[in-house]
């Protein structure tokens, strides 16, 4: 049975934007994946993966299985871990790349893009799991979420995660999870059943390369089933926390479902 959960938002990433009234994305500078908006780290954000690996790669008890979101920033940062991890033998599974704790994108009067896909990853990294759930794992909308419609997918998302885990014959006990800051936020919520009213209230953080952690309470269900021991922890970070990211209600691309807005920019996400 899952017994802890760790949670990581990526670390510093690349910039890019969107143009709110074609959807179109860009960036300054080339992609590893060619997707405009699947931008890997900066120079910075390979550091902090390398700082929060050390700290995850001393972790006890160790770490038994690794879920990822499926763009280029999340496997990055979990890079330094996992290979660590193998080469010492740790860590005996390989990445499941997991589009249920994927990127938040706002309701849209456009397509969002999808995200790479496990064949063009696995060109960049090691260790995915190549086979886990491609054609069953529910995708977001395709023209965005609302702040709502993220909290359902998460919830869906890690309620399916832990159970596939609880019943693992190996019998992992430690689950690690990368993904973004609005998802980040979301799982907090989920794992401790603690929605607040306002889903701009500003509960649990998400800090680039950050750590939070969750104690299963019991072994009945998932969903509000979890005590948070450590809310987006940077301690390990020699800048300690950055790039702190909450709702404020702007998330979407759209006044109404219909009625395109002028200015919303998810690239804080």
């Amino acid at each position: 049975m899952i017994e802890t959960i760790h949670v990581v938002r990526h670390a510093f990433r690349s910039n890019w934007v969107v143009n709110p009234r074609t959807g179109v994305y860009s960036i300054t500078i080339p992609t590893p994946t060619g997707l405009a908006h699947d931008p890997p780290l900066t120079a910075k954000g390979v550091e902090q993966a390398k700082e929060l690996a050390l700290h995850l790669c001393s972790l006890d008890p160790p770490i038994d299985r690794v879920y990822s979101s499926p763009f280029y920033r999340c496997l990055q940062t979990l890079k330094p871990t996992t290979d660590r991890l193998h080469e010492q033998g740790k860590l005996h599974a390989k990445i499941r790349i997991d589009r249920g704790i994927g990127e938040f994108f706002g309701r849209a009067h456009f397509t969002h893009p999808d995200p790479p896909t496990v064949a063009v990853l696995t060109s960049h990294f090691d260790h995915l799991d190549v086979g886990y759930g491609n054609d069953t794992i529910p995708v977001p909308r395709l023209q965005g979420e609302s702040i709502v419609e993220l909290h359902e997918r998460v919830n869906k998302a890690i309620t399916r995660i832990v159970g596939e885990l609880d019943v693992d014959p190996q019998t992992p006990k430690t689950l690690l999870i990368c993904t973004h800051a609005a998802t980040m936020i979301a799982l907090g919520r989920v794992l401790t059943g603690n929605m607040p009213q306002d889903p701009d209230e500003d509960d649990f953080q998400c800090y680039t390369a950050s750590l939070s952690t969750f104690v299963r309470k019991s072994s009945k269900g998932v969903v509000g089933n979890w005590g948070c021991v450590l809310n987006s922890g940077t301690g390990f970070l020699s800048g300690g926390a950055e790039r702190g990211w909450k709702f404020n209600g702007e998330e979407s691309f759209v006044a109404f479902p219909d009625t395109p807005s002028e200015n919303k920019d998810p690239s804080k996400l």
